[in-house]
């Protein structure tokens, strides 16, 4: 089992910045893939950023309405993964999750209960 306890959201104004912190404890692992995810009202969620573990460095990818303004990054020793967002935009309001999937002995999948970003204009 691996539970994820996300924090930092907040209410901000476009343009400011907020960095997003999701810490895993349980069954920990180096090895997970992570990710953030986030879902605006009335929408389906959708993926913001992901980190995949690999042998040779993790894999950082973003979707392309984030690019440029949002890094993800993690400390594997702290079972930590961030999120540092900037130029935030009122669309970039929504409930953010972390997500790990964790790869052994049994592949499962684990969500956070999600923290609240609200962006005026």
């Amino acid at each position: 089992q691996v539970r994820l306890v996300e924090s930092g959201g907040g209410l901000v104004q476009a343009e400011d910045s907020l960095r997003l912190t999701c810490v895993a404890s349980g069954r920990r692992a180096s090895n997970y893939d992570m990710a953030w995810y986030r879902q605006a009202p009335g929408k389906e969620r959708e993926i913001v950023a992901s980190i995949r573990f690999s042998f040779r460095g993790d894999i950082i990818s973003y979707a392309d309405s984030v690019k440029g303004r949002f890094t993800n990054s993690r400390d594997s020793a702290k079972h930590t993964m961030y999120l540092q967002m900037s130029r935030l935009r009122p669309k970039s309001t929504a409930i953010y999750y972390c997500n790990v999937i964790d790869p052994g002995p049994v592949r499962s999948i684990y969500w956070g209960q999600g923290t609240q970003i609200t962006v005026s204009a």
